[in-house]
This record gives C-alpha cells, structure tokens and sequence, in this order.
C-alpha cells in the first residue's frame, strides 16, 4: 500500500519525524542510503553535546529543557543510559560582559531556574585540576546537560520505528523527486526505483538535501569540521565526576569536547567553526594536518595533559548549515506535497525528543512558535547568528 508520507533520509531529523508523523496515524515509509545509522551520517559518532545555552535566546533553551526530559524518558524506555546528565561548562579567557554568548546563556540560565554556577580560574583550578587554570579566568557550568550517545540513539530509534509500523528502505539512494501534475509525489533512487506518498514528501536529508531540492543550493551549504577521539594517558583526570562537558570559550575559538567515554574510553574533541565547504556526495570527509596542528596548539594551551596525546581516530562532521543557524523546517511554498527539514547547523542533534513534533507540525501546516521560525525563507550567505560558533574576522563582522 502507498504510504502517506514517504520520510527521506534516515538521521535523527528523519527518524524522529517518522515517529511523530505514524503516532499521529499516518502510514509513514522512510529511505535512506543505509545501512542504518549510516556511517557518514552527522547523526553517527560516539556523542553529541546536549546543552540549552543559546545566548539570549529563550525558544531554543525551551526546547532543550524539553529536549532532556525526553532524552531522560528515552532513558528509561531503551532501558539504558544513553543521555549522560554530566554538565556542560562554559569558560572563558575574558571576564563574561553583557552581550556575549556566555553572559547571556548564563544570565538566561538563571532567570529560567537552573543552578548555573559561575568559575573562576580558582575554583577551576581545584575542581577541574585537567584545565590549565590561569588560562581561563570566567564561566559557569550547568549542571543541567552533558551529552547523548548519537550513534546508539540512532540504532534505538530505528528500532523503535520498526516497531511502530513505519516501513524503512535501506541501501535506496534518492536520486530525484518525483513531480506529476504540479505536485511532489516521490523520490527515483539511483537504482531506478520509484517510492510514492499519497500526501506529502519529507526531505530529511541533511547536507544532502540541496542535492535533491537545487533550489536550496544558495541557501544551504555543506560544511566538514574536524572532529579527534585521543586516549589520554592519565585518565582519571577526564572522567565525567571533574571533567564535564565543556566549551572553551568557543565564541573565539570553536573548540568543544566531552569526558571520557565510559565505553570507547576516549576523550572526543571538536571545533565548532567555520568548517571546510564540501559536497555531501562527492568530497572526502579528511582530517588535515592543520588540522591537528591546530588541535595540538589547543591541548597545550587547555589540557597539558593531552598535549602529546595519541590520537586514535579521526572524522570530518558534515554539518547542513542555514545562514542564519536556525532549522529549515518547513513545507515547500512553491512545489506542493514537500516539505524539508534540515539545517542542523551543527547542533541540532540535542534536540532529538522534540524534532518529531517540529517537523510534524510543519508538514500539518500547523501555525506555533517553531513553524513561525523555522519556516522557508529567503536569507543572505552572510547572515549569521550562531554566538557559540567561532567564525573568521571576515564573517562576523559582515
């Protein structure tokens, strides 16, 4: 039987969406290039930061609050804790000032009720004895966050969609949509098969949605940012009781990370920045020796400790990036029977227990707070909003 609603793509956005869209009585089919979690998915790797620091905005720290009840419940249900509440801590190498990323997510913090705790460099120094201290003079941490394990959630979720019905195509690699009589009504894959809905197509597709909806290719961009596992030598000195979650005064330097897995017992780090433009088809996703030349020049600045470190793996995370960092979340307003979400700007993982309803709403065409602001629209390449990204001179002072 023809679905309702044909899912593309099978990431976080597209999971949580077929969930939402079959409990709301919808005959769903998703695709996706497969196997599921695919490996070169930004939805994959060992973990994801959950944290509700947003500046001063006060949408995306309610959905995060709503975000960690549902990973708590999610907890539960998977009967395994795959939302870590370990913290997030947000230090910085200048006092916070009114107007900076941290200021406003800690003062936000506060007005919301939650027991963010500001840092100087003393009590880093005898809290969290990894940090180079005297580096590091304000912040805060909240010890309301930390990180979810992605690639196990993804393998949860798939599960559980099977369970409740929806149909998953793995190993169909959407070539094209579908159009007949002035509407959207299907995807043709590469190997030549037609998947049909009777209602609407969701495009769920991440970085590579520009690829099936062109129109988006000068709204979207594909970006690589470099991502290390290393093994610390001292690992005591990572594990989660002191050493949470951190951002390290991301604004101006990108750079994130996370304890030390309690599984692959690695400590992963990131930069959060301006990335490497890339196509999601057709470039290698590399490490580069800058790179880790930059990584290297960090971890002796911030964590002695790992500065000559091994580093035992490497990826480059695609992030599908909106210029203004908010979600495309929407249906389409000239091709009728499609609706995109994507956009995760590199942080949309956290958000997991709350896409499925986002997404829903807006294929229903349902008017909220969310279909409002996420909705198609027009924007410059230059614009951009994310305070906790690190981006170049050039950028963010255009």
């Amino acid at each position: 039987m023809t679905p309702e609603i044909l899912v593309i793509g099978g990431g976080i956005f597209g999971l949580t969406a077929a969930l939402e869209l079959s409990a709301r009585q919808y005959r769903v089919m998703l695709i996706d290039s497969g196997p599921l979690p695919y490996p070169l998915a930004a939805s994959t790797d060992i973990s994801k930061v959950v944290r509700m620091e947003y500046g001063a905005d006060a949408l995306y720290m309610e959905l995060v609050e709503e975000s960690i009840a549902g990973w708590k419940t999610w907890n539960a249900e998977f009967g395994e804790d795959l939302y870590h509440q370990v913290g997030v801590m947000m230090l910085t190498h200048a006092p916070l000032m009114a107007g900076d990323f941290e200021y406003e997510s800690y003062h936000l913090a506060r007005k919301r009720g939650h027991d963010s705790q500001r840092m100087d460099s003393a009590t880093i120094a005898r809290r969290y004895p990894a940090w180079n201290a005297p580096l590091y003079v304000d912040g805060f941490l909240n010890p309301t966050g930390g990180y979810v394990e992605s690639g196990r959630i993804i393998e949860e979720l798939v599960k559980k969609t099977k369970r409740v019905g929806v149909e998953i195509i793995e190993h169909e690699t959407a070539a094209q949509l579908i159009e007949r009589e002035g509407r959207i009504v299907g995807v043709q894959t590469e190997a030549g098969h037609e998947f049909l809905a009777t209602e609407q197509v969701v495009v769920t597709g991440g970085a590579w949605t520009m690829l099936l909806v062109p129109e988006l290719a000068n709204f979207l961009s594909a970006t690589g940012h470099p991502v290390f596992h290393v093994k610390p030598s001292d690992p005591d000195l990572f594990e989660a009781r002191h050493f949470p979650v951190f951002c390290a005064d991301i604004s101006n330097t990108g750079w994130y990370g996370f304890p030390r897995h309690p599984h692959q017992k690695v400590v992963k780090i990131g930069n959060h920045g301006i990335g490497q433009k890339l196509n999601a088809a057709r470039d290698p996703r590399v490490v580069t020796p800058d790179d880790e030349r930059r990584l290297r020049e960090f971890l002796r600045g911030t964590f002695p400790a790992l500065a000559d470190c091994e580093i035992v793996y490497t990826r480059r995370c695609l992030y599908c990036d909106t210029p203004d960092g908010d979600f495309l979340i929407s249906r389409h307003p000239n091709r009728p029977g499609l609706s995109v979400a994507t956009g995760d700007s590199g942080h949309g993982f956290k958000f997991g227990p709350v896409l499925g309803r986002i997404v829903a709403d807006a294929v229903e065409g349902l008017a909220n707070d969310t279909t409002s602001r996420f909705y198609w629209r027009d924007l410059s390449a230059e614009t951009y909003a994310d305070a906790s990204r690190w981006l170049d001179d050039t950028r963010r002072h255009s």
